[in-house]
């Protein structure tokens, strides 16, 4: 849901950064564009979002992970989050110039207006990471399982609240399809961050939240809140003691997947020439446990499987979005 909510800090993009190791021999034959040169020929531009969060640590590790491999400099340019995708959209259709963003990127413009369309103006490359989030609860809040949650909110319908960093962020949206799949009424009150609504959760102002984990872990340890579930769809490596919410509600699935993508129409040599790249630099041992203490887990998928999802959840949260009303002007 959306681009990852905590901030990756700079120490953490310098470490992981610090740690990769560039690869030096070429894999695989070079692509072409469709015009009889060799791909790459000149400098690569991933154009993400603003420093300093998931979306720009992600960028900066292709970056790093590829640049040996294709022989040409890949350049990370940070732009505002409305506007990094406008300038990939509009870019030749080359393979020089991608973008790097997360699931908001694709979710953002179902609730409010964008200058460019998620599916038409982009052709997908490869889903890096996904980051389950965590419910929690209140601890005055007499449930310890999602099935619990489930019939305490059923018996009292509208009673219940759940605070989110804001309207259509990722904790907002993940708890209107459970609401919806689960067929519950608990009233959503939006803060404007991630850490007010924590304060809110812990002091008794809400009761119930999806958070990422490393904002919840210090919470849940010190008894201020309980953990209930992880909202990927299987159990989570991340958080092994704790069940699926997908157990109780089958098919409920609600993380946030970073993903990279290229202008619409372009070769689909070039295509399956990142891809390979890329999926082959994120799957390298120090990248996946680097992520995996940072609350990530590293996918790599094919083109066609995250078109696949992009649209999926595209439409099953644009059905909730649209019966919720959440419009963002």
């Amino acid at each position: 849901m959306g681009a990852h909510a905590a901030s990756v800090s700079a120490a953490n993009r310098l470490l992981l950064a610090a740690a990769l190791a560039v690869p030096g021999a070429v894999s695989g034959q070079p692509a072409s564009t469709g015009a009889g040169a060799a791909y790459p020929v000149k400098p690569i531009r991933i154009i993400t979002s603003e420093a300093g969060g998931g979306s720009d640590l992600a960028a900066r590790t292709i970056a790093q992970g590829i640049a040996g491999s294709l022989g040409q400099a890949v350049v990370v340019e940070n732009r505002t989050a409305s506007l990094a995708p406008e300038l990939v959209a509009k870019a030749p259709a080359d393979g020089y110039a991608l973008h790097v963003n997360g699931t908001a990127f694709w979710l953002g413009p179902l609730i409010r207006k964008a200058a460019y369309h998620p599916v038409n103006d982009f052709a997908t490359i490869t889903i890096l990471t996904i980051a389950p989030t965590i419910f929690v609860v209140h601890p005055s809040l007499p449930v310890k399982s999602v099935r619990e949650l489930i019939s305490l909110a059923r018996a009292r319908p509208g009673a219940l609240n759940y605070g989110s960093a804001s309207v259509g962020s990722s904790s907002h949206l993940g708890m209107e399809l459970f609401k919806s799949m689960a067929g519950i009424d608990i009233v959503h009150i939006p803060f404007k961050g991630t850490g007010s609504a924590m304060i809110g959760l812990i002091g008794g102002q809400v009761q119930l939240m999806s958070s990422p984990p490393s904002t919840v872990a210090p919470h849940t340890k010190s008894g201020k809140l309980r953990a209930v579930a992880v909202t990927s769809a299987q159990p989570s490596a991340l958080f092994p003691e704790l069940p699926t919410v997908a157990a109780t509600v089958p098919d409920y699935e609600a993380v946030t997947r970073t993903g990279v993508w290229a202008p619409a129409r372009t070769p689909a040599s070039v295509i399956n020439r990142l891809n390979q790249e890329i999926v082959r630099a994120f799957g390298q041992a120090d990248v996946k446990d680097m992520y995996f203490k940072l609350g990530y887990e590293v996918v790599g998928s094919t083109p066609e499987q995250m078109s696949a999802t992009v649209k999926s959840e595209m439409a099953s949260l644009g059905k909730v979005i649209r019966d919720a009303g959440i419009r963002e002007e």
